[in-house]
């Protein structure tokens, strides 16, 4: 079937016939009838298969009629990334030369009164970032209620990037009686709700199997080690090595990951570019157009660029950290082997990764083959954060938690072992502190006399000892030695042996008063 059988105006026609275009894709052939029958859609497809189209070209037919009103789009798209958002900008461009339509894109990074002057002419169709929309429609430049078709493109990506509850208010905002397209390459239970909210009788297309990579994308997996060294010398070893190579995308899990990888890259003679959600607006659009230009071999990327980026040609992708979610793996992939064309995938796969590569390989329902050796499975002990042969016995652990604050076990301030302090015999306590405390800062000389007229509270309280004092002893204790004990206070501290408290504790009366309130006290005039 040619694209003159969908229904589609001669302008529209025209502009397909002019791009090289022939025969349009499966999701393409099924959905353009449907949306010009004024029917909502619910379309369910990988990406490269031409889901930007699908609805890109029938709106333009159906706009040839009307005109639009200052501040009032007649339609809205709404996408999860700015750089997703421009490329569906272009594709109005390119498609819709034979029209006179305004079109605005709305997204951050741009000025607001650049973006307010496209919408006091009046909007045929605009493209946004959900957030952007939502501070244009607060400050009450932006009026939604004159929308007519409302188009969700890359759902999933909108779920992952927690934009659901600004979808959710920008369905208050629009006519009740608008036409809503819903495109995803996934449909998580979640999307399903959304959907369900959104939509009202919908046509549904499938054109094919959820979380699935087109057959034209040839994946392997590669082990690497578990050092970050490790994996970008691989890295490097499998670009030089790799045949066909034209162009790849190189995806991170995190910026400072692409940020690091960049530098490694370029530093070894790679002609490489870095994409990630910290770059100004401007960076983004140069780093993008370095690469589809070809300048730019290389471009190491957050997922921000793994959603629907229609980048031509991409023969490789790496996945240099293997995705957090399943889902991300069918969009990254994505990126290569669009449009007929044929692409290879290679992951890099370190021992800590096994599971996420088999839930990756349980959601494709298939499995992915090795590039070389299989990696090993990570060890039991290395999954709990240590190895087996520095952790203490079991019995051990139990002796030390049975010694607990009861039994004052542990470590106190000094550093020194509460259990070992206990046992040590009363009469050795001077020569233990000698021998293991720190010694302090001030003079010798001046030591027995700071010990003598400085009370032994300067110790942290023995758990059975009470914590009130009444307000004369308070006074006593606050009195003219303060600005002495602060200056002496850190020596103190360090400098007495847990012995020597227990023997002040023997030493009491046996009342309720702790034994050092009952030792005469000395303040000299």
């Amino acid at each position: 079937m040619s694209f003159s059988h969908l229904g589609l105006s001669d302008k529209v026609i025209g502009a397909i016939d002019a791009a090289g275009y022939k025969t349009p894709t499966p999701i393409q052939e099924q959905a353009i009838p449907h949306v010009l029958a004024r029917r909502d859609v619910l379309g369910i497809a990988q990406t490269g298969t031409g889901k930007t189209a699908a609805f890109v070209l029938p709106m333009l037919t159906m706009l040839e009629k009307g005109r639009a009103r200052a501040r009032m789009p007649r339609t809205l798209i709404l996408e999860p990334t700015r750089e997703l958002a421009a490329q569906v900008e272009e594709q109005f461009d390119k498609y819709g030369k034979n029209h006179k339509l305004n079109v605005a894109l709305i997204i951050g990074g741009v000025s607001f009164g650049d973006q307010d002057m496209k919408l006091v002419r009046g909007v045929d169709v605009l493209i946004a970032t959900p957030g952007r929309l939502l501070d244009h429609t607060e400050r009450g430049r932006l009026l939604l209620s004159g929308v007519e078709l409302l188009i969700i493109d890359e759902a999933d990506r909108m779920l992952d990037m927690g934009f659901i509850p600004d979808i959710e208010r920008i369905g208050k905002l629009v006519p009740f009686t608008r036409q809503t397209l819903f495109f995803t390459a996934t449909m998580p239970p979640e999307i399903q709700r959304i959907a369900d909210n959104f939509l009202h009788n919908p046509v549904r297309i499938e054109v094919s199997k959820p979380a699935t990579a087109a057959t034209t994308i040839t994946q392997l997996q590669v082990s690497v080690g578990r050092e970050g060294h490790d994996k970008r010398d691989t890295l490097r070893r499998i670009i030089r090595a790799a045949e066909n190579f034209k162009n790849a995308i190189i995806f991170c899990n995190r910026k400072r990951e692409v940020a690091l990888l960049h530098k490694s890259l370029v530093s070894h003679g790679f002609n490489a570019v870095a994409l990630h959600g910290d770059l100004d607006q401007s960076a983004r659009t140069a780093a993008l157009e370095a690469f589809r230009s070809g300048n730019a071999k290389l471009l190491i990327a957050s997922d921000v660029a793994a959603r629907g980026l229609d980048i031509p040609a991409v023969s490789h992708v790496f996945n240099f950290d293997v995705p957090h979610h399943p889902d991300d793996y069918v969009h990254r992939i994505g990126r290569t082997g669009r449009a007929g064309l044929t692409g290879t995938a290679i992951t890099l796969v370190a021992p800590i990764d096994s599971k996420s590569v088999g839930a990756i390989e349980k959601l494709m329902g298939t499995t992915i083959p090795w590039m070389g050796a299989p990696v090993a499975a990570e060890p039991a002990e290395a999954a709990d954060g240590a190895p087996r042969a520095n952790r203490r016995p079991q019995g051990e652990r139990s002796s030390e938690r049975s010694g607990g604050r009861g039994a004052r076990g542990g470590r106190n301030r000094s550093g020194r072992d509460r259990n070992q302090n206990n046992e040590q015999p009363q009469a050795g306590a001077a020569q233990a502190a000698n021998n293991d405390a720190p010694q302090p800062q001030s003079e010798p000389s001046a030591q027995p006399r700071t010990e003598q007229a400085q009370p032994p509270r300067e110790q942290p309280r023995h758990p059975q000892e009470p914590r009130q004092q009444s307000r004369q002893e308070s006074r006593q204790g606050t009195s003219r030695q303060e600005p002495r004990r602060r200056t002496e206070q850190a020596p103190v501290r360090a400098t007495e042996p847990q012995p020597q408290r227990d023997q002040a504790m023997e030493d009491s009366d046996g009342s309720h008063l702790p034994a050092f309130l009952l030792r005469p006290v000395t303040i000299k005039a």
